[in-house]
This record gives structure tokens, sequence and C-alpha cells, in this order.
């Protein structure tokens, strides 16, 4: 009989929760196009958080960074159920990320009508990318993680005109010299 431990049993059941519930309030499975794709790589596309990835997706790496450095404080919690409860805060926040109100929110600030809310194989996408990121920084030295998170958001602000510090400051205070050169790209 094969024994599986007891926090991999919690991320796979946080994960089809997670997956449940996005079902249940209505987003769709997969991509409304009927098909799946590894990538899509234009963010204007109303393909672009339908598939397994985009250009959104290394923001969910850098979440996995950000909590397992948040969860650094708990290292005397073994690592897997430091991975479970990062599972559980990314589960949580695909749910919040594609509530109707966040969505509404979200449209206006980021120049992007087209996009209502994630299918459920990209809220799992992303979740599973958070743990990625949990497990690169768990396996990185600081410097090489700190060095891999500039690099993402510096690259990112150069591809797309978007990163997580510059969605962090547009949610908290929209700027509109910054949302005006966004639209530019």
């Amino acid at each position: 009989m094969i024994r599986v431990p007891l926090a991999w049993c919690v991320i796979v059941l946080t994960l089809a929760g997670a997956a449940f519930w996005l079902l249940a309030v209505g987003r769709p499975a997969l991509c409304p196009c009927g098909e799946v794709r590894l990538w899509v790589g234009n963010l204007s596309s109303p393909e672009s958080s339908q598939q397994l990835a985009d250009w959104l997706t290394p923001l969910h790496l850098l979440h996995g960074l950000l909590i397992y450095w948040g969860l650094s404080l708990f290292r005397r919690v073994d690592f897997t159920w430091r991975l479970a409860f990062a599972t559980l805060l990314a589960a949580l926040w695909e749910i919040a990320e594609n509530s109707a109100s966040v969505i509404e929110r979200y449209v206006p600030l980021h120049l992007r009508p087209e996009q209502a809310g994630d299918s459920v194989i990209n809220a799992l996408s992303d979740m599973l990318v958070v743990g990625v990121g949990f497990w690169l920084a768990a396996r990185l030295p600081v410097r090489v993680s700190i060095a891999l998170f500039i690099g993402i958001e510096l690259f990112l602000i150069w591809m797309i005109r978007d990163s997580m510090s510059l969605r962090l400051l547009m949610w908290a205070h929209p700027v509109a010299a910054l949302r005006d050169w966004q639209a530019a790209g």
C-alpha cells in the first residue's frame, strides 16, 4: 500500500477545492475557444488568462518566491507543510482574483476590457507556478532568488509594460501617466 504524506493530500485537495469553487461561480473550465494551448503570447488576446500560460504567469512565480520568503520565519515547520500553506494562499488568491468585484476593478486599471477572469485550467496552472516559485526559493541561494525576482520584474516591464510592482502601485494609487505609458505599449 502506498502511503501519501498528509501535506501532499492537503495540496491536492486545495487545488481540487479551488477548481470546484471556480467552476461553481461560473468560471469556464477551459478556454471558450475550445482549444488548450501551452502559451498565449498576446496579452490583449481573449485567450490570455484562458490557456495554461501567458505573460502574467511569471507574476505567479514571483508570488511563490515572496510566500517562501514570508514563511521562512517558520523554518521549523516541514517544507511540505509550508508548501501546502503556499498552495492554500495561491488558491485563495485565484478565488479572490476571479471574483466579480476584483474583475470589475481590475479591467479599468490594467486596460484589458476583453479579460473577464481566468479559466479554471489557467488558475490551476497559476497555482502550480506559485509552487514552482516556492520550490525555487527554497533551493536557490537568497541572492540568486532576489536577482531572479528583480530580473523577472524588469523583463516584464520591458516586454509588456507591466509587473508585480507596477500592479501594486496601480492598485494602491492609480497614476494616470503610468496608465498612459502602459497603454502606449
